[in-house]
């Protein structure tokens, strides 16, 4: 069974240079198995063939890890994923162990190249037996490489002024130019279908993504974000952010000294300097990325006061990983290792903070299952839930810690670099690291696509939203959205020009021809399937301008629901 679910990889594998020095996969041992970084005194990050090959000399050493792929880049790479905790790698058997099923991504950013590293670290640990209690309650999925076409993209001067790998690191957008944490709810990349498919099969109940930022001076090695959109359950935002977050913050704390915390960036005031983007702008291929447009919404309120700033997370919508998650009804984590730590320190910082959670999970397993199956079967239908959403303030300025860097220069590029200078400077400032609905809408009993309508339901299928089909025409009493003016953006944005809706709903009667799709809302994924279908939502698939047929002169949205 293993040898069928690496094929794909063997094959590969055999096309691949020997690396490492001289030495082949069958002579390596995890004794002496190391990263590129490793190997390089952490000048250098993996590319592809380094990790898929470090991939399969744990898994030929530790018959505990299986490996398969879990789909393409647009270049054609396979994608690997390394199974632990379950008898093989396919999403049946791993479903079957009823245990807590963990996704851990790095790279979906082909510059930001600490989760990659990290991860195949977190391999090696678990081949040569290290947490073993966690295979007793968890099975670990583990994808290095998501952005493996960007990551083969090196250059010396991509990201920007971080510190190192002084040899070059990857693209920030896939082969396509897009940014992939961008695509989610687009599927427009081929990555983001497969790791849409990942989520459908093998259904992780916790989800982490790996980053690095760069951005405000501040004096935190990791900074993290739970799921930020407002219409995520919220009970499992109040569990990440009153229980798991506090806990694991303290952890990293208590047993290493480290400073973690929510992400932001400084705005506003007088002192010093604020913000850049934090790497969760627009994609680029060098130097730190514009904001992406168009820009989140600010209350009046949420604006800093006089010489007052402010520390901000980044965007609510679901475009971004673990907001996407979040709407999945599932746990999603995502981390920033402080671009201008070393390079070493930023490895080490992800695998700690990869660590820490994978231990708290393993000691909250019941919960946590029983937290995503209770958002799975709580109704929404007939409630109210946000389609827009704007930051907002707390109650009372909080404390960050604020840093310092010194320049330092890369030998090989002669390109500045910042180095993290071991400063630490408590700031109080307004904290907007949460968001509060600006526009809302009704959840109907269900929603009707009509069966011309190819590209949605191409994009429903695709993130797993279970539809029903009418056998027969039929005239029901619906609701219509009547378009009252659709405004454009002013410029296009991965490669798509987005579009508001603003109009109203109108109850009437309507024959709905045979083959119509049902969105039935009382499924798992109804929240999702709620923003991607109404059409004033700020991230659903008109303002991606995928409804087909959708011009800028049309009168009524073409997908209809009821209330009943």
């Amino acid at each position: 069974m293993k040898k069928a679910l690496h094929a794909a990889l063997a094959t590969l594998l055999l096309a691949l240079p020997v690396v490492g020095g001289g030495q082949t996969r069958a002579a390596s041992s995890l004794a002496s198995l190391e990263t590129r970084p490793e190997k390089t005194a952490y000048r250098e990050t993996s590319r592809y063939a380094d990790v898929v090959a470090f991939m399969e000399a744990v898994a030929q050493a530790a018959p505990r890890i299986h490996l398969t792929t879990f789909g393409y880049t647009f270049e054609g790479r396979p994608l690997p994923l390394a199974v632990v905790g379950a008898p093989d790698a396919s999403p049946e058997a791993v479903r079957k162990t009823g245990k807590l099923r963990v996704y851990i991504q790095g790279n979906i950013h082909g510059g930001e190249v600490e989760g990659k590293e990290s991860a195949q670290m977190l391999l090696r640990d678990l081949a040569q037996g290290k947490h073993a209690d966690w295979l007793q309650s968890m099975v670990l999925l583990i994808a290095p490489i998501y952005n493996a076409d960007g990551n083969e993209r090196i250059s010396l001067t991509n990201r920007g002024r971080q510190h190192g790998p002084i040899g070059g690191m990857g693209q920030r957008p896939n082969a396509q130019d897009l940014d992939l944490n961008r695509d989610h709810m687009k599927l427009d990349s081929p990555e983001a279908r497969s790791v849409v498919k990942l989520m459908n099969d093998y259904d992780p109940h916790v989800s982490m993504d790996l980053h690095t930022t760069n951005g405000s001076y501040h004096a935190y090695h990791v900074t993290y974000a739970p799921p930020l959109n407002p219409a995520t359950d919220p009970a499992i935002i109040e569990m990440l952010r009153k229980e798991w977050l506090p806990a694991f913050t303290k952890t990293i704390k208590a047993k290493y000294g480290w400073d973690y915390y929510y992400y932001g960036n400084v705005s506003g005031g007088g002192r010093g300097r604020g913000g850049r983007g934090g790497g969760r702008g627009q994609a680029g291929r060098g130097g730190p990325p514009p904001v992406s447009p168009p820009a989140v919404q600010q209350s009046p309120e949420a604006q800093p006061s006089g010489d007052m700033r402010s520390w901000a997370t980044f965007d609510h919508r679901p475009r971004f990983n673990n907001n996407y998650i979040g709407l999945r009804n599932r746990i999603a984590l995502l981390s920033e290792a402080y671009s201008y730590a070393t390079f070493e320190d930023r490895v080490l910082a992800t695998n700690r903070f990869v660590d820490e959670n994978l231990d708290y999970a393993h000691a909250h397993v019941k919960e946590i299952q029983q937290l995503t199956a209770g958002a799975d079967k709580r109704p929404i239908v007939g409630s109210t839930l946000p389609v827009r959403a704007e930051l907002e303030r707390s109650p009372e300025p909080v404390e960050i810690l604020m840093g310092e860097v010194a320049e330092e220069r890369n030998p090989y590029s002669g390109q500045m670099m910042y180095r993290r200078v071991d400063v630490k400077r408590p700031e109080k400032m307004y904290e907007m690291g949460t968001f509060r609905a600006t526009d809302t809408e009704r959840v109907p009993a269900a929603y009707f696509v009509p069966p011309n309508l190819s590209t949605v339901i191409d994009r429903i299928q695709a993130h797993g939203i279970a539809t029903t089909t009418l056998d027969a025409a039929g005239t029901l009493q619906i609701e219509e959205f009547k378009i009252e003016a659709i405004e454009l953006a002013a410029r296009p944005f991965q490669n798509r020009t987005e579009r508001t809706l603003r109009g109203t709903w109108t109850a009437l009667q309507r024959e709905l021809p045979a083959g119509t799709l049902r969105i039935d809302m009382t499924q798992p994924l109804a929240r999702l399937a709620f923003y991607l279908l109404e059409p004033r939502s700020d991230d659903g698939l008109a303002n991606w301008n995928l409804v087909d047929g959708l011009e800028a002169n049309a009168e009524a949205y073409p997908i209809v629901r009821t209330a009943k």
